[in-house]
């Protein structure tokens, strides 16, 4: 298959979230930009780290992008927080630790 026609296809992958199954997406190199250009925007202010964690949870699952802040405010924050670390790990991003190599 050429890559030509898998511009635009996605990855996806079932995870826990609240003890419930949930589809997560591999996040595009457009999305990393988007990442990188919120984290820019935010880095000096307080609301940093949870605007990123609902950007990457927004771009990530199935209906995430409908979730309002108020909504988001009603989740537990380290399952959120888990489930952010897991798309990132899951994207190829993030403080993966990776096997080491045989001697």
């Amino acid at each position: 298959m050429s890559m030509k026609k898998l511009v635009g296809k996605s990855m996806t992958k079932k995870t826990k979230f609240l003890g419930e199954e949930i589809v997560i997406k591999k996040l595009s190199v457009a999305q990393v930009m988007e990442l990188q250009a919120k984290f820019k925007e935010t880095e000096n202010s307080e609301d940093n780290s949870m605007e990123i964690l609902k950007t990457v949870i927004r771009q990530s699952t199935e209906d995430g992008d409908q979730l309002s802040d108020e909504e988001f405010n009603e989740f537990p924050v380290e399952e959120l927080s888990n489930l952010s670390a897991e798309i990132l790990k899951f994207s190829g991003l993030g403080n993966v630790e990776k096997p080491a190599k045989g001697n």
